[in-house]
């Protein structure tokens, strides 16, 4: 029995080299299909992603079902992801050559129906996403943005900035207590 265990029914280069084939491919697949993979809106493209990973078991392990195997396996996948992310760490142009650009689904609270179409969002979809994000409607979002790693960024339209409202409000405190002070020096007159 523990020598079943441990025993490797394939040569350990093989086992090394499969994970790291699959998982490269993986990565160039998820590139070519989209960020919709990696956001996954609803449950079909869920099935795709768990459905993906016992689909490439068979093609990582062979017919190797050793513990031995599975630690030279995972070992494989840590280590490329490792030293991938180095290299695309080193080399920025590679990085956003894999990783693809932003896609701006929103601007100024007008949908581009065009790129939503391009990443295959319907409009539930991206109302979904903006109710998420905590807004009603697409007139309160300045930019919704779909990041190349499936992540949703959302900003809201601003009727004034943050340090505008502070002046404004300055401002209308300061003409206040202007009044404040003419009325004092009129009631003070009127008593005297």
């Amino acid at each position: 029995m523990i020598h079943s265990m441990f025993f490797l029914q394939l040569p350990v280069l093989e086992k090394i080299l499969r994970p790291m084939i699959v998982y490269l491919v993986l990565v160039v697949f998820l590139r070519i299909f989209g960020k919709r993979e990696l956001a996954q809106l609803n449950p079909f493209d869920l099935v795709v992603l768990l459905s993906l990973s016992n689909t490439v078991q068979n093609a990582m392990i062979g017919d190797d079902n050793s513990v031995s195997g599975g630690i030279i396996g995972a070992l494989s996948l840590l280590v490329i992801n490792w030293l991938l992310t180095r290299v695309l760490f080193h080399a920025p142009k590679l990085s956003d050559a894999l990783e693809g650009d932003v896609t701006v689904l929103v601007r100024h609270g007008v949908v581009d129906w065009a790129a939503a179409k391009k990443e295959a969002l319907t409009d539930l979809e991206l109302r979904s996403v903006l109710h998420r994000q905590g807004f009603d409607s697409f007139e309160e979002v300045e930019k919704l943005v779909l990041e190349p790693n499936g992540n949703f960024y959302a900003e809201g339209i601003k009727s004034m900035s943050d340090d505008a409202q502070r002046a404004a409000m300055l401002q209308a405190i300061e003409s206040l207590t202007g009044e404040v002070r003419q009325m004092r020096v009129e009631l003070a007159a009127g008593r005297g």
